[in-house]
């Protein structure tokens, strides 16, 4: 590490880093200083080059122009493990643990060369220590698969302050965590602030950025904003500077389809392992929320509508009609579309180009003798692309190039070139940050407007109240009540979301 001249106040200085890949300028002279003992909240839209930094960071990129000043001297890690050795972790959104090991192994594995793995009981004394540390009490003999997500993100943070670190990065760290088991992570992210130790903390839930942080970093299109001290600042005034413009929406007050509306969906005693006598009615243009505690049994709701579980009982009519559906072909063929809640398992190829995706359920259309017409599927894919403002600078790029509020919206174009008439959106706006989230909830009432009939499924009350005509709630598996929107508000829904239905 050569010396360099540093501003003492900052344990960590990323100073006008540069960053292109093939076609895409991904951050343009990018800045952020970490103190020490401080949550710096570091925010901006999918896109914007968060990532990009903190893979900088740790390793895991090269940069092309700037400097990193580490404890007053330049640096530049080659590999995660440097970074780690020197004392910098990241956190990351999608847990990297191995299931299948115990919780003190996934904490040292790879350590062997410090002699842990030679002894068990060590390794067992020391993440004993490290918990003690954390204020949590964890068995390091139990096998990772065997713990709550809030768990597995604890070992995590074990692992990140076993090397001793200095900086840790937490990437998106509550999206799966409950109420309780935040409140914990809270608690910990604390005790290390208490320690010294300087944290980046992630996230698109604005309310957690008063509740945790002391200062905003903000970045939008790969550019540095500003940074402001939190206490200082409002979160209309962060929204402001992540996306150059104002978004509220403001809680829907009354519904906008009329009372004889045609109902297009009717279920009726739909019922699994997971589901108990659900019943309900969607018309047309309707948006439909379910609403719903974790385990209340809402995703498992939509997956039996789609086919993609088996159903013990019940029966579904569309347009009058009564459906057999046994499999998502039945659904999509019957006009159901269904945006998952794992969009990347569920709902996308993303080693596969935009255009790929976006006429996926539609191959038929396109298909003549066992022949895709490509210059078909190239023209509608861009016509949608344009429609539902698809940031993308071709239909060739790979998904997995987009943020996750555009591959959010490949996915809508691929049911509306079906031409699906009822669409399920399970937590639609999950990790996608508030200016597509503004989108994605104009998109959505633009199809309800244009006839579309919508089940919207989210953990996010005040989505629910801004965008939803109707809100049916469940409470393990039953349906405990459908609320007008005019009726709704978070007290009832709640009320709802915890009253019992005594079974069968």
């Amino acid at each position: 590490m050569a010396e360099s001249s540093a501003n003492k106040e900052y344990i960590l200085e990323m100073n006008k880093i540069d960053k292109r890949f093939q076609g895409v300028h991904a951050l343009k002279g990018s800045s952020l200083n970490l103190k020490s003992g401080e949550v710096l909240a570091f925010v901006g839209e999918n896109g914007a080059g968060k990532s990009t930094m903190v893979k900088i960071l740790t390793g895991i990129h090269s940069l092309d122009e700037g400097e990193i000043i580490y404890f007053g001297k330049k640096v530049r890690f080659k590999t995660p493990r440097e970074a780690q050795d020197a004392g910098i972790s990241i956190v990351h959104q999608e847990l990297n643990l191995m299931n299948h090991l115990t919780v003190a192994q996934n904490i040292f594995i790879g350590r062997e060369s410090e002699g842990f793995f030679l002894n068990e009981k060590e390794i067992i004394k020391k993440s004993e220590d490290l918990f003690k540390r954390l204020g949590v009490n964890i068995d390091p003999r139990e096998r990772v698969q065997d713990l709550t997500v809030g768990k597995q993100q604890i070992v995590e943070i074990a692992k990140a302050i076993s090397f001793d670190a200095k900086v840790i990065v937490f990437d998106e760290p509550t999206a799966t965590l409950t109420d309780t088991e935040i409140e914990i992570l809270f608690d910990i992210i604390r005790e290390l602030k208490a320690k010294g130790v300087g944290i980046i903390y992630i996230s698109h839930r604005m309310d957690e950025i008063k509740r945790i942080t002391d200062r905003v970093t903000v970045l939008r299109d790969g550019e540095f904003v500003g940074t402001r001290d939190t206490s200082d600042i409002e979160i209309s005034d962060v929204i402001h500077m992540m996306i150059g413009r104002v978004t509220y929406e403001e809680p829907k007050q009354a519904s906008t389809v009329a009372p004889d509306a045609k109902v297009i969906l009717k279920v009726e005693g739909l019922s699994s392992k997971d589901v108990r006598g659900l019943d309900f009615e969607l018309h047309k243009g309707e948006i439909l929320g379910f609403a719903g505690l974790m385990g209340a049994g809402r995703t498992e709701a939509a997956r039996l509508i789609f086919g993609a579980d088996k159903k013990w009982g019940g029966k579904i009519e569309i347009n009058g009609r009564r459906v057999n559906i046994k499999s998502p072909r039945d659904a999509v063929n019957q006009g159901i579309g269904y945006l998952s809640e794992d969009r990347k398992r569920f709902g996308l190829a993303v080693g596969m180009s935009v255009c790929d995706n976006a006429v996926m359920a539609s191959l038929n259309s396109f298909s003549s003798m066992g022949f895709v017409n490509e210059r078909k599927t190239h023209k509608v894919s861009k016509e949608y692309v344009e429609k539902v403002n698809i940031k993308t600078p071709s239909v060739d790029q790979l998904v997995k190039n987009l943020s996750g509020g555009n591959q959010q919206k490949v996915v809508i174009s691929k049911w509306l070139i079906r031409n699906c008439d009822i669409l399920i959106f399970d937590e639609p706006t999950r990790g996608i940050d508030v200016g597509a989230k503004s989108e994605i909830y104009k998109l959505m009432n633009t199809l309800a407007e244009s006839g579309k009939s919508i089940i919207m499924i989210s953990s996010d009350l005040t989505e629910l109240l801004r965008m939803c005509d109707r809100i049916l709630v469940m409470c393990e598996g039953a349906h405990t009540g459908t609320l007008p929107i005019e009726q709704a508000d978070q007290h009832a829904i709640m009320t709802l979301a915890t009253k019992l239905v005594a079974r069968a």
